[in-house]
Formats: structure tokens, sequence, C-alpha cells
């Protein structure tokens, strides 16, 4: 499973962060490493500077092998929640299309 953390230029601290959530990937979505070809990160800071509360966000993309990608957001006051949250639902994603698939193959 190729992981890939992509930072928005106004994150502080991105080098220390990247490898910090490339390891939180690979933890979470550990169980799916060998169904998964890659898993993409993508973090930012939607109002930079201004501090308006839920404006970090963070969407994964998931690539499935031989499947269509699944992609999910999460948008919340802090990096940390943003991650989280959306490595949660990709989680929940990713069990229900291979659950799908093993339904499918076990009819």
């Amino acid at each position: 499973m190729d992981v890939q953390i992509n930072t928005a230029n106004n994150i502080e601290g991105r080098e220390a962060l990247s490898q910090h959530l490339e390891g939180a990937v690979r933890d979470r979505l550990s169980r799916f490493e060998d169904r998964l070809t890659r898993v993409e990160m993508h973090v930012g800071d939607e109002n930079g500077d201004r501090d308006s509360g839920h404006d970090k966000r963070c969407v994964v993309e998931a690539r499935p092998a031989g499947l269509q990608p699944v992609s999910v957001t999460e948008q919340a006051d802090s990096i940390e929640q943003a991650t989280s949250g959306a490595l949660g639902k990709m989680v929940s994603a990713l069990d229900r299309t291979f659950g799908k698939l093993s339904d499918r193959k076990g009819h």
C-alpha cells in the first residue's frame, strides 16, 4: 500500500506532520493493506490565519485493487480531529465496500 500525504503550504511543521499522518494511515488501515494499492491524504486549513473554527479539512482517497476509488472528507477545529474523523469514515467506507464484495461472492 503506497501512502501519499499532501499538506497545504499554510500548515506549520509539514514534514513532521506528514510522517505522523503516514503512520496514522498505515495504522488505521492496516487490515486493508493487502487490498489497497494507494491511499492519498490531503490536509489543509481552509481559512489560513483566520481562526473561524471547523476550518481544518482532511480528504482521504483509497484505491482498492480493481475497484473504483473510495473518498471521504472531514472538517473539524483541528488537523488531528479532521484526520482522525476522516480515517474513521474511511474504515467504515472500506468495510462497506469489501463487505458488499463478500456478500456478492457468497451468493
